[in-house]
Parts: C-alpha cells; structure tokens; sequence
C-alpha cells in the first residue's frame, strides 16, 4: 500500500496508483542520491504507460527525497522503443504538460479543440488551469518513441487560468561548444515565447564527446539534468543514463563533461515554487477536499455523463472511451511543500 499525497501519473493507466509523500528533502533523504557532492543523482523508477505490456517509462520526479526542481514537478522518459502509444482522455488541473520527443511522433487532442502532431525538436505546451482533457495516440502502425513528459505546477494566482494550448520550436544556439534548443524561458541568450507563470527554464543539451562545457545559468534556481545519452558529470559527479542530477540554488556555472561518446541532455530548472501542493492522480490542487471534487466531476461528467459543458469538457476525435480515475486512498491527501 503506498504513502499519502501522491500518485504518479501523466497520463496514469495504472489501477492501484502508487502514492508518495511530498518532503523537504536533504541530501540524507534523496532516494539515490549522491551524498559526497552538491549534485544529488536521483534514480529512475520503471512505471508501465497502459499496463504491463504497454510502453515503460522512467520517471525520476517525483520521488519520496524530491518532489519539485522549481515548478517542475514530474519526469517521465521513455523510448527508444518500437511501440504505439494509445492513452485514452483523461483530465488535468493545476498544471501544465509539456512534451518533448528526440523521435517518432504523437497525436495530440484536447477538450479547448486543439488538435496538433508532437514531433521532434517541437514544443508542445498544455496549461490544464482550471480543467482540460486530452488523448495521446501515435499512429496507427509502431513507431519508434523516445522523449520525455514532463509537468509544470501552477502557483495557487494562476491555477485557475482557462485552459489552452500553444507549440513554439526553438532555433538551435551554441553555448560553449553545445547545441541547445531552449524550448522554455530563457538560456544563453535564446528565449522561448512559450507561456509560464513562475521563472523557469527547459532546454535540450546536444554535447560533444571528450568535452567539457560550463554553462551560465541562473544562480537563483534550482536545475536539474537528466541524462538521455552518453557519458556524463555534472559539476564532478557522475549521472547515468537516465538519471537526473540535482543542483541546489547558488549555483551560476553548470560544469557539463562527457566520454568518448556525444551526450544528450535534457536541462530543467526554476526558482523553487514554495507552495503547499497536493499531486494526486492527473491532478493538482490545495486540498484533499478540492482533489476529490475534481475527481467527482470528472467521473460524473466524463465518464458517466458525456457532458461537454463542465469541467473538463470533451475530446473529440478520439474513437474510444474516456479513463476512469483510480480510487482514492483510505486515507486523507496531505498538503506538502
């Protein structure tokens, strides 16, 4: 049985969700963590997107040591793997998706009636506010899928908002010998135009083999880099294949070193939020109250009325049904920094 206040979930096809607690975290507390450095390396947990036959993921944020880099709030990443997504409309509130691929392609539909194609190297951007659905398939024969589905909490001023969905692709700059591509705020003098609602920044990382590269950022945030390829040290510390290492706040200069073969790197990074928030399935709220009226609203609305007038409305285009949300724990959602 899992710990109160949080389930994982993007687009979570699993039927007991997996609960963890949102804590403070130390660098005695950080699941994995490296102990001996100022980078904490948070290890992947292998989750199965649509059951155990479906497509594993590996997700690094949240976790019971660390449950937020600024916004950032959520990890996934998955592929390269010869597969078909089919994620059926589920909902979201309080948060934003943001997907990234390295290859393959995913259709995208949502209840705002926005219909768009996620292709490599191309933001696409949905901020749930208040309520939205959205389906996820890739088409209809196998393709090969690799990339990352990350979350971006809303503050409590902007949680609200109504609904909608941008794409914005970001031109490749040089910084220090690397190739970035800055799809959120902004990096070495590229700015994304992409909507956010606190200071963060998000950026691929193309770097060279035998380098070493330092990295201007922003000393107030915290970053994190998740590994996609090769061999790599951040700061001096070693960070595997899909795992994500962590810099505290008052750092200015990211020290970036690869191996004998190119790395590929995904850059997150924020001031902290310093809200109380509560993760719960697809959704975000403030209360244990609030997460089970959303959950009511969507079950009653979605997926017993069909309504398209409340909440999350509904998407059309997608040929199928609609995701139930799980039961919620015996026990009352806490609120966590």
């Amino acid at each position: 049985m899992g710990l109160p206040g949080y389930d994982f979930g993007v687009s979570n096809l699993e039927k007991d969700p997996v609960e963890v607690p949102l804590v403070e975290p130390t660098l005695s507390t950080v699941q994995g963590s490296t102990t001996e450095s100022s980078v904490d390396v948070l290890e992947p947990r292998e989750v199965p997107l649509g059951g155990p036959r479906a497509m594993p993921v590996r997700r690094t944020l949240p976790q019971r040591g660390r449950s937020l880099i600024g916004a950032w709030c959520f990890v996934d990443h998955y592929g390269p793997e010869l597969t078909r997504m089919v994620v059926p409309p589920h909902p979201h509130t309080g948060l934003q998706t943001v997907s990234w691929l390295f290859a393959g392609d995913i259709d995208h539909r949502d209840s705002v009636g926005s219909h768009a194609t996620v292709r490599p190297g191309e933001l696409n951007l949905m901020t749930a506010g208040s309520g939205i659905a959205h389906s996820e398939v890739s088409p209809g024969v196998p393709v090969l899928l690799h990339g990352v589905q990350l979350w971006i909490a809303l503050p409590d001023d902007a949680r609200h908002e109504h609904p909608f969905f941008e794409t914005f692709v970001p031109q490749p700059v040089d910084l220090d010998g690397a190739t970035a591509r800055v799809f959120i705020g902004s990096l070495g003098g590229a700015t994304s135009t992409a909507t956010v609602f606190t200071e963060l920044v998000g950026a691929q990382l193309d770097v060279p083999a035998l380098s070493t590269i330092e990295l201007p950022v922003d000393a107030r945030f915290e970053h994190g880099v998740l590994v996609d390829a090769g061999d790599v040290s951040v700061d001096g510390t070693p960070v595997s294949v899909a795992h994500l290492g962590y810099v505290a706040p008052g750092t200015g200069i990211l020290t970036i070193s690869t191996g004998v073969e190119p790395a590929r790197l995904l850059l997150i990074g924020g001031v902290p939020l310093g809200e109380r928030i509560i993760m719960w399935w697809n959704f975000i709220g403030r209360s244990h109250d609030e997460i089970v009226g959303f959950r009511r609203q969507w079950q009653d609305e979605v997926i017993a009325g069909g309504r398209s007038d409340g909440r999350f409305g509904t998407v059309v285009g997608y040929d199928g049904s609609a995701l139930p949300a799980p039961e919620l724990p015996t026990v009352r959602l806490t609120p966590r920094a």
